[in-house]
């Protein structure tokens, strides 16, 4: 009897013993492979397969070890919030707690002096370079962190190499220098000479003018910036019935790939795309024949903030989030129109929109435009924040019909109508002088509700952001029961400024 308690016994102390090594050669196992970073194609398909199954992807709710392999897939970058509070005013504490991050940061990777490219001035945001998995462990743990994640990680350029398309063509990146001849159904010549576009009709904004011109109202637009080659948009941006207003153009894109690289290029648009949305919102009632804005008296404060429209590395991320601090500083600017951004949020330009927001501006975003691999997408970033509004474009006669590359979705809070029964888009003045073309999509809905939010606000000059907005909602279509996928759908303007 002895005998066999004994061999039950050795055989219990070998099988636990054979599980007891075999668990120790699994987490060595897992601790060897999580020395290595997921490749660019691995982490694409886990975003995309996210959004697929969830509807959104988030750094935050990512493992250390996959948002480190992004960390160390873009150029070894990471963009750190931290403090109770986006807004470093608001945190008296925050240099401190900057200190301890750089402690931490030194502890794990030695002492470097390029640990730190970027600090902001305003919001309570770092980037700095980090390549060990462990440093990131670290930081995540830390109770003053809100968040770490890749800073120059390029989701859009990964995805065209394994798709292997080529490098961003105009139709996916917003950019074009195209002059196309407009089509005289497209348009209603008013005076002194200017062709209002067919869009102005069915929104009644022609009528609206009656009432509103959007005199004493400054929107700022935050795009790839304004052609120095179109006038109207230059020295002749007060020409015909335009008077008395300003442009003020400013540059806070550096163009590199390299995330150390210093030095803005200038408040001049090498896209085309800023130019079209500074035209369609504001571009003057002329008397050269040339496509007007919605707000033809409202003041602009460009920013060249990105090369496209792409939000996809670390200077034109960086590039946003600083135009956003500027002009929530501009206590003239009441209105912020961006038709850019990301399928998934940016720490930083999340921080930088909350700042804006904070200072009272009224916000309009693009809910987005399909590009070939992004048409799986809702309503991008940072639209769907609720900071922001949400515009996407419909077709003609119709508020719940997006048009044919637009998107839709439960965060949409207006649209326009941009897209004719012909396929035609917006008429907007050309890239070049005496130069006319079409743009179209998510983004041209966008800067011209924010044209239409300057007529509301230029005819109620004392009114506060709310107060708008709410005045816009009452004007539209579903107002005031929203459209699950449309939001408050077309805005009667001529309704919206009596």
């Amino acid at each position: 009897m002895k005998k066999h308690v004994f061999l039950v016994l050795m055989l219990f102390f070998v099988f636990t013993a054979c599980n007891r090594d075999d668990l120790q050669n699994t987490t060595a196992d897992i601790e060897i492979t999580q020395q290595d970073p997921l490749s660019a194609k691995q982490i694409n398909e886990k975003i995309n397969e996210t959004i697929r199954t969830k509807g959104r992807f988030s750094w935050k709710e990512s493992s250390d070890h996959f948002v480190w392999s992004a960390i160390f897939q873009g150029n070894k970058i990471a963009s750190i919030g931290f403090g109770s509070s986006f807004d470093r005013s608001l945190t008296p504490d925050s240099k401190s707690i900057e200190a301890e991050i750089l402690k931490v940061i030194e502890q794990y990777e030695g002492k470097s002096d390029r640990m730190v490219l970027s600090s902001d001035p305003y919001l309570n945001q770092m980037d700095v370079v980090i390549e060990k998995q462990q440093t990131l462990i670290a930081l995540r743990k830390m109770k003053n962190i809100r968040y770490v994640e890749p800073a120059d990680y390029r989701y859009f350029e990964n995805e065209r190499k394994i798709s292997g398309t080529a490098k961003s063509s105009s139709s996916s990146s917003g950019c074009g220098f195209e002059s196309t001849a407009l089509s005289t159904s497209d348009y209603t010549t008013v005076t002194p000479n200017a062709k209002a576009p067919w869009s102005f009709s069915k929104h009644n904004i022609i009528n609206a003018w009656s009432y509103s011109t959007g005199a004493g109202v400054t929107i700022g637009v935050i795009d790839s910036g304004v052609s120095s080659e179109q006038s109207l948009l230059g020295s002749s941006f007060n020409n015909g019935l335009s008077s008395g207003r300003s442009i003020s153009k400013n540059g806070v894109y550096v163009d590199s790939v390299w995330p150390w690289s210093s030095g803005y290029d200038g408040s001049a648009d090498k896209c085309g795309h800023g130019t079209s949305m500074a035209s369609a919102m504001a571009a003057p009632r002329n008397n050269m024949g040339q496509p007007v804005g919605v707000a033809y008296n409202a003041n602009l404060v460009t920013y060249r903030a990105a090369s496209n429209v792409v939000l996809d590395g670390y200077h034109e991320q960086n590039g946003v989030k600083i135009a956003f601090t500027e002009l929530g500083n501009n206590n003239n600017v009441k209105i912020i129109s961006m038709s850019m951004g990301h399928i998934f949020s940016v720490g930083k330009i999340e921080d930088g929109v909350k700042y804006a927001y904070s200072k009272g501006k009224l916000i309009f975003c693009a809910g987005g435009t399909s590009t070939s691999f992004t048409n799986f997408v809702g309503v991008i970033f940072p639209a769907w924040m609720s900071e922001t509004q949400a515009v996407t474009g419909v077709k003609e006669n119709t508020s719940n019909q997006k048009c044919d590359v637009c998107h839709s979705g439960s965060e949409i809070d207006f649209t326009y109508q941009m897209e004719r029964a012909s396929g035609n888009n917006i008429p907007v003045l050309s890239y070049y002088n005496g130069q006319t073309d079409y743009v179209g999509g998510s983004s041209v809905a966008t800067a011209s509700t924010a044209g239409i939010a300057a007529l509301v606000w230029s005819k109620n000059p004392s009114w506060t952001r709310d107060q708008v907005l709410n005045k816009m909602r009452q004007s539209a279509t579903y107002y005031p029961s929203p459209n699950s996928d449309y939001g408050y759908g077309n805005i009667n303007v001529l309704q919206a400024v009596q």
